[in-house]
């Protein structure tokens, strides 16, 4: 009893070691590296690359246009990586952006993002997790979950059969009550944090709105309810937005006066 009570401890003390902040102020744990997380998106880009075909001219020049328009927006340390941009052949409405400085879009999102602010909306978004560090943030919330979860079956002394059920019902707890809200705790503050990025990058924010509903109306089969979901309900992130876009103008127009008028032509 006395090591696992240590053990915890030690936990503990990692873990408010490696308690950073967020763009918006939010408290996080962070306890991988900077170095660990790009390598991971090195690889996780290198796999990608080799699942699925890349397409080049038009459509690559459009997305790479749009990117280093929200790039330049970035703080020093994010605006000065070397962004790799790759436009994959594939159906599915997705794109991402890894640390490291790698952004990939899928063929079937330009065809519900429709205009240069859409994709701008799009690609803000996903740059915005990597500027919030949120991969390292799921991943370090996954292992300090574990861990805790492990501290609680060698302190309750849990073994064999019943003591396997009692744990998956406390990783099923730990998933909904923990990790899913976390996630979508994390695509709310990337609409924020990407709304006033596309925004001071030059693009029109309000554009976010109608790729959302261009995304809904897309969209197809059952949803799962808002509580058992990575990403949040249809209506509160349309109404996440809504409540940022006074700011998010307020940038915009500053953008502007700035003389930030990106010029992407849609292929």
């Amino acid at each position: 009893m006395r090591w696992t009570h240590c053990l915890a401890i030690a936990a503990l003390s990692v873990s408010l070691a490696a308690c950073t902040t967020s763009p918006t102020g939010r408290s996080q744990l962070t306890l991988m590296s900077d170095e660990q997380l790009d390598q991971m998106g090195a690889q996780a880009f290198a796999q990608y690359q080799q699942e699925l075909p890349t397409v080049g001219g038009a459509p690559l020049r459009y997305v790479q246009c749009v990117t280093e328009s929200v790039v330049r927006a970035l703080p020093a340390r994010e605006r000065n990586q070397n962004w790799q941009v790759k436009v994959f052949e594939s159906e599915q409405a997705n794109a991402f952006a890894l640390p490291g400085g790698y952004v990939g879009i899928n063929t079937g999102l330009l065809q519900v993002a429709r205009n240069q602010d859409q994709l701008a909306a799009v690609i803000g978004h996903e740059i915005a997790h990597v500027l919030a560090r949120h991969a390292n943030e799921r991943a370090s919330t996954q292992t300090a979950t574990q861990l805790g979860l492990s501290v609680i079956s060698s302190a309750s002394g849990m073994q064999g059969a019943s003591g396997e059920a009692m744990m998956a019902a406390l990783g099923m707890g730990a998933q909904y009550g923990i990790l899913l809200p976390f996630s979508r705790r994390h695509e709310s503050e990337a609409d924020t944090l990407g709304l006033n990025l596309m925004a001071e990058a030059g693009f029109d924010p309000r554009a976010s709105i109608a790729l959302w509903n261009n995304m809904g109306a897309a969209g197809s089969g059952a949803r799962p309810p808002a509580w058992a979901s990575t990403h949040p309900s249809h209506g509160q992130r349309i109404g996440g937005l809504e409540a940022a876009m006074g700011e998010a103008r307020v940038r915009y127009q500053r953008a502007r006066n700035a003389g930030r008028t990106p010029n992407c032509p849609r292929p």
